[in-house]
């Protein structure tokens, strides 16, 4: 891989340089597919030789981190990024991939979150996911990774249907969120979203519920990503698009693996909220926990 600058604030020169060799090379850019919504001045591109993949890296240190968006907003796409974690002590820092529309008012915004939330060096990574549905969340899962996200690129996917939401990790199915809007059950299926993703400082509560802080000696820290695919949503046969598709239509059913999603929650979830007795015990739990 190459070697990151020692500062966030050596981005300057390096970009330019990366942007003129990647004009000549005239190959296919993650530049052309996102915008560096906040903290420019905290993150770079850059190509990473033999594979020449194009990458962008995230920087956090004391003074602030960074975060993109794709220029595009979708309804309805499956959304994959190849994404290699902040390295060694990343205590307190939390880098992200999740779905969001750009002008919601809060109270009404969808959302679909990965969390990674760093680790003491020699502890694993926890990977945090969420789902809000029209500004309620509360729909917490979270996993343990099978591998050490910070030694090489994983592939992270959302794929999002007129009947499921599915997080996959490597291709293997994590978490599937079902449409039941007809029992009640609210599901994202009006906000078009944009994949964003950043690197955040949040040692308030990121590792071990805050306790263990962000050692700032060891920044900069930086996350990479790259390889970003987006497919948008392909109705069945005969329907015009993915948001007609009748309700007793069984296309999006097709291709996700049971057992394996039964495997990898069974094996490596740490957390879900259905089971969650202290939070509920004042109410009811969520109807989605009752259903199949």
């Amino acid at each position: 891989m190459a070697s990151l600058p020692s500062s966030c604030w050596h981005w300057v020169p390096l970009l330019s340089l990366l942007l003129v060799a990647m004009d000549e090379m005239a190959m296919a850019s993650l530049y052309d597919d996102i915008d560096v919504v906040w903290g420019k001045d905290h993150s770079f591109f850059y190509t990473d030789a033999p594979d020449d993949n194009q990458t962008l890296a995230l920087c956090l240190d004391k003074t602030h981190g960074s975060a993109f968006h794709t220029k595009e907003a979708y309804l309805y796409a499956r959304f994959d990024v190849d994404l290699m974690l902040v390295p060694d002590n990343s205590a307190g820092t939390v880098t992200t991939l999740y779905l969001m529309p750009e002008d919601a008012p809060w109270e009404y915004h969808d959302e679909v979150d990965l969390e990674f939330l760093g680790n003491a060096t020699g502890e694993p990574y926890t990977l945090h996911t969420n789902i809000f549905v029209n500004g309620v969340g509360h729909r917490v899962q979270q996993f343990r990774l099978w591998f050490d996200p910070a030694a090489d690129f994983h592939t992270y996917s959302i794929d999002w249907n007129p009947k499921r939401i599915t997080i996959l990790v490597d291709g293997v199915p994590i978490r599937d969120f079902k449409n039941n809007e007809k029992d009640g059950v609210p599901f994202p299926t009006w906000q078009k979203m944009r994949l964003q993703g950043s690197l955040w400082n949040a040692d308030d509560w990121a590792t071990q519920g805050g306790r263990i802080k962000t050692d700032w000696s060891a920044a900069p820290f930086y996350a990479n990503y790259r390889n970003l695919r987006v497919s948008w949503c392909q109705p069945s046969p005969g329907v015009a698009w993915c948001g007609d598709e009748p309700p007793e239509s069984t296309w999006f059913e097709q291709g996700l693996d049971a057992a394996a999603l039964r495997n990898a929650r069974d094996t490596h979830m740490i957390y879900d909220y259905c089971n969650d007795d202290n939070q509920f015990k004042a109410k009811e739990f969520p109807k989605e926990c009752t259903l199949d």
